[in-house]
């Protein structure tokens, strides 16, 4: 059931990655900036993803270090992607931007080495079949 969950959100995290860049292109083309709450909205999904992805890893046994991390980091997008235009305005913005980008990357990056770590740890906590059921 662990790799099932884990899998699961792991693409819901790739497919929620592909919607944040291709919304930030479009928006930093100009455009489209109608759908910047979808882009919000996309943003957070994909946090909550990254943080049930680490908790579910802590509950596996990974360790609480990259959890912890991740945990932190989630509260690092939100808070840029919620305050990034009122930061460095002017011909400046670009290195906001540019962080942003970096640091919604580094959230996804994350999330793919917590699935990992937890699908490679839940295969070998596989407790083996005791001699009562093996009989």
């Amino acid at each position: 059931m662990t790799k099932a969950v884990v899998v699961s959100l792991q693409w819901l995290i790739r497919l929620l990655a592909v919607v944040q860049l291709t919304l930030g292109v479009v928006f930093w083309t100009g455009n489209a900036y109608s759908f910047l709450p979808l882009h919000m909205l996309s943003g957070l999904l994909l946090v909550l993803a990254l943080w049930i992805q680490a908790a579910i890893g802590a509950r596996v046994g990974i360790g609480f270090g990259l959890p912890i991390v991740a945990f932190v980091w989630g509260i690092l997008v939100v808070a840029l992607g919620m305050t990034q235009d009122s930061l460095l305005s002017g011909d400046l913005h670009w290195l906001i931007k540019v962080i942003h980008l970096l640091i919604g990357l580094g959230a996804v990056g994350q999330a793919e080495s917590l699935a990992m770590r937890t699908l490679r740890r839940s295969r070998t906590t596989v407790a083996p079949l005791s001699a009562a059921t093996a009989r």
